[in-house]
């Protein structure tokens, strides 16, 4: 029995790392997955493969800081599946500046995607949610969620926030049969942390093989990159969950980093 039978998904930043994984280990559950990004064609060729492999999927685009653009794209979920079960907050990008650097109008793009992101897509998922009387959020933050890093001042403050989000939506929404959570993941090597490796090295005046093994990992206990199959996973155990007493909680998939 597949444990996400019938349902209906959506998942911002859908076309590619994380949130590629996440859709594909859900569509692999037997939900229907709405493949949301600000890219179009990336949305349409991960929607392509997984219908290929005889998965259900559906490109929408999104920009996640746009509110027409999130209406629109919920309701052709709703058009097309005539519901919404579950959403997982997933799009997001990164910045590095040290706070002194750091451009206003980047913060205000780091927040407007991580933060606004997800008011608007859990905005627009629990009219539906209420109306069903069910419902599953998940937040992807980090482990930044619970901790900080130089030079990821607007980062660290959104994923804070997710927190505070997915406990008032939890709160909120338990009347409703909806429950919210986070999921909060170490360095997983997609092409955003790829991207950092030389950034940050530039920035801190290190190697790259210095970067990874005493920025990034060195507070794992093993020296091990999270991988997105692992986030994956974890997200899959809050969506498939058979009760509603897990709600409102965080959880760290991070090899020990920032353990609670």
């Amino acid at each position: 029995m597949t444990l996400l039978r019938d349902q209906v998904a959506l998942v911002t930043g859908g076309a590619s790392g994380l949130g590629r994984a996440i859709a594909h280990r859900m569509a692999r559950e037997g939900a229907r997955v709405g493949i949301a990004d600000l890219s179009l064609p990336g949305a349409e060729a991960t929607a392509a493969d997984f219908v290929g492999e005889g998965l259900e999927a559906m490109p929408i685009a999104m920009d996640v800081s746009r509110e027409d653009d999130v209406e629109e794209g919920v309701s052709a979920l709703l058009s097309r599946w005539g519901r919404v079960d579950i959403l997982v907050s997933n799009a997001g990008i990164q910045i590095v500046h040290p706070v002194e650097d750091f451009p206003f109008q980047e913060w205000k793009r780091m927040l407007a995607i991580h933060l606004d992101g997800a008011f608007l897509t859990t905005k627009a998922c629990l009219r539906p949610m209420y109306a069903a009387g069910r419902g599953c959020i998940v937040y992807i933050g980090s482990v930044h969620s619970r901790e900080a890093s130089v030079l990821k001042a607007p980062y660290v403050t959104a994923k804070h926030g997710l927190l505070g989000l997915a406990k008032t939506v939890a709160k909120e929404g338990a009347k409703h049969g909806v429950r919210a959570n986070t999921v909060c993941p170490g360095f997983v090597r997609t092409p955003l942390v790829e991207k950092q490796i030389p950034e940050q090295a530039r920035a801190l005046g290190l190697t790259e093989e210095q970067v990874i093994r005493d920025v990034m990992l060195k507070d794992t206990v093993d020296g091990e990159f999270t991988t997105a199959e692992d986030v994956a996973e974890a997200v899959l155990f809050f969506a498939s969950a058979r009760t509603n007493a897990l709600t409102g909680q965080s959880l760290a998939v991070s090899h020990g980093w920032g353990m609670a």
